[in-house]
């Protein structure tokens, strides 16, 4: 009896191992750094090769990204940058990488839940206006108001008046944003049909990802071509010269991330900016001062 496995599952499972082997690497991004990538790796296998190239551009375009931050900070800019697309296409990852290493006094998420049945009664963008930027601050938006042209008009949240009353307010309510001084920088994080299937599968059987899959995240599956249809009627209808629509290809999701911070990098113009030396200064002692103990009961057991 012939044991070999038919082609699509040897494929399946390379393509899992490569999921976990992504996972392990999201940790491994909060500890490695770049000196740790100049060590010897002759016996690296291609794979391990790869790996370490994405680290090594990442990290550089995370330095690139911590000037810009400088820059933002010192010229009083304000930005707002806007993440959308399918469940599961990537935008929580890149939006990981941008922020990762820096300051969230400067750069902060915003990531609103469901409106209240108070926010629903609002102006639509009202709930939003809080969060735009002062000078100096970036803002960056896991969903937008861009939540009306898809999950709420594809589940029936809103009526087909208010999505076209939306499609009439969102390019006058974005060029008023720009014409206050904000820059506003719109991504679609674009995904195939069986990319996704195989993302929320893998979100299915993995016990640390399982929180990441929503009962509406599942009916959007079956609703495939109503966001689709929905998405193109978004891009067609609010990508203004002001606030134009920038298209991530995110099958891949290393490739998304370092192109969509080279991308985000490129937008806005920024140089150093120059800082007074940092010089520590001698611990100040005083002979009469003395430590006190701290009870033992006090400290975390030392399991490790």
């Amino acid at each position: 009896m012939d044991n070999a496995q038919p082609p699509r599952r040897i494929a399946d499972f390379d393509r899992m191992r490569a999921e976990i082997a992504d996972s392990l690497d999201e940790e491994l991004e909060l500890q490695m750094d770049e000196e740790s990538l100049e060590l010897p790796a002759a016996d690296a296998a291609a794979a391990g090769l790869e790996r370490r190239r994405y680290f090594r551009e990442l990290f550089r375009l995370q330095r690139e990204l911590v000037r810009l931050q400088d820059w933002v900070q010192d010229q009083k800019l304000k930005v707002v940058v806007i993440f959308e697309g399918r469940d599961s296409a990537g935008k929580g990852g890149a939006i990981k990488r941008i922020t990762q290493r820096l300051n969230p006094r400067v750069c902060r998420v915003v990531a609103l839940p469901a409106p209240s049945e108070r926010e629903r009664s609002q102006w639509y963008f009202q709930r939003y206006v809080p969060h735009l930027p002062a000078g100096g601050e970036m803002v960056l938006f896991d969903r937008s108001w861009y939540n009306r042209a898809g999950v709420e008009r594809v589940m029936g949240f809103c009526s087909p008046d208010e999505v076209e009353e939306f499609f009439r307010t969102v390019p006058d309510f974005e060029r008023m944003l720009v014409r206050s001084g904000i820059i506003l920088i719109k991504y679609w994080f674009s995904i195939t049909d069986e990319e996704q299937e195989f993302r929320f599968n893998m979100r299915i059987h993995d016990p640390l990802k399982q929180w990441k899959l929503s009962p509406m995240d599942v009916e959007s599956r079956r609703r495939w071509e109503d966001y689709t249809r929905a998405k193109e009627a978004m891009l067609e209808r609010t990508h203004i010269p002001e606030a134009p629509w920038w298209v991530v290809e995110a099958v891949d999701k290393k490739k998304a991330r370092l192109n969509c911070i080279a991308h985000l990098l490129a937008q806005i113009p920024y140089q150093d900016v120059a800082k007074p030396e940092v010089t520590l200064p001698p611990r100040v002692r005083h002979d009469d001062y003395v430590r006190h103990p701290v009870p033992a009961d006090m400290y975390v057991p030392e399991i490790y």
